[in-house]
């Protein structure tokens, strides 16, 4: 890796702030800001290089990287392009989002109008750190930049030389793994409602003794980020639809964690989440909030 790169993030979140911690071991520089942002967010990014507000990070950077949630995936390159006409430079663009390879079509047309190269990015797997398993995927001419910067906790993959590949890649997957979250918490939301939810848990260790072990955390940590996760799952639904699969399958996760984000587990940070295990709990959580339209937003998260 060129010791001298320098990556901006946007933003500090729960995965923003590990990546540029990761990437700080790995001997690159990392640039963020958390003007404008909460307390949690403030304190996500610690040891991270903290500069004025975006405008610095964007001319202080060779490499801008988007992590935020899916729906805001788009209105925050506009922002970016900005700081960079602004401050007259033009960095190499990465957008590590959620979205579909269409929504990446967009971004990328954007950044080209404005001058910059792009590079599409997939996280799969949580914050790293140091003994994670986190793969970042790659797309893009200029991939490779980014894919030179690993370290332990994070490991990095070139899909494909045209953006779109790595988010077809994040699409498929977070399908899988959100879409299984979702139904677990379906099946025994339900279950717990007509009193057979032990009787479930025995049936479904069987076959998934790791998964029905950890329910109750794993469901927990969904819901606390739900608010955010409906976005991806209508990311995931065009996607499939795109490909002449059904959209309608992700459509209606879409309206699973919509719902979820309406529940008084949904108030959880994913910090608080993660302390949250037992199941019984959990499920009587995910009673709707009556005096709630939506859940708190979660900065950062």
């Amino acid at each position: 890796m060129e010791q001298s790169l320098t990556i901006g993030i946007v933003s500090p979140g729960a995965m923003g702030s590990a990546l540029g911690r990761a990437w700080q071991a790995a001997g690159a520089g990392v640039l963020t800001t958390v003007d404008g942002r909460s307390e949690r967010t403030r304190s996500l990014a610690h040891g991270l290089q903290l500069v004025a507000d975006l405008d610095a990070v964007v001319a202080g950077s060779d490499v801008v990287v988007s992590v935020v949630p899916p729906g805001a995936a788009l209105a925050t390159m506009t922002p970016i392009l900005d700081a960079a006409r602004r401050g007259g430079v033009t960095p190499l663009v990465a957008d590590l989002n959620a979205v579909s390879p269409a929504t990446v079509g967009e971004l990328a047309d954007m950044a080209a109008a404005a001058g910059h190269e792009f590079v599409d990015g997939a996280i799969s797997g949580g914050p790293p750190e140091a003994g994670s398993d986190t793969m970042l995927y790659l797309s893009g001419s200029q991939a490779a930049v980014l894919a030179a910067v690993t370290t332990d906790g994070l490991r990095t993959l070139v899909v494909g030389s045209e953006p779109g590949s790595a988010s077809a890649v994040k699409m498929c997957t977070a399908s899988v793994y959100k879409g299984t979250t979702a139904l677990w918490a379906q099946a025994l939301q339900t279950a717990h409602a007509h009193g057979v939810l032990d009787v479930v848990l025995a049936d479904l260790a069987d076959a998934f003794p790791g998964t029905a072990a950890r329910a109750g955390r794993l469901i927990a940590v969904a819901t606390s980020k739900s608010e955010r996760f409906v976005a991806e799952m209508e990311q995931i639904a065009a996607t499939q639809g795109a490909a002449d699969a059904s959209p309608e399958l992700f459509e209606g996760m879409a309206a699973v964690y919509s719902r979820l984000s309406r529940t008084r587990l949904a108030e959880l940070s994913p910090e608080e989440a993660r302390d949250l295990t037992d199941l019984t709990e959990v499920l009587t959580r995910l009673a709707p909030d009556p005096g709630q339209s939506s859940s708190r937003s979660k900065a950062g998260a």
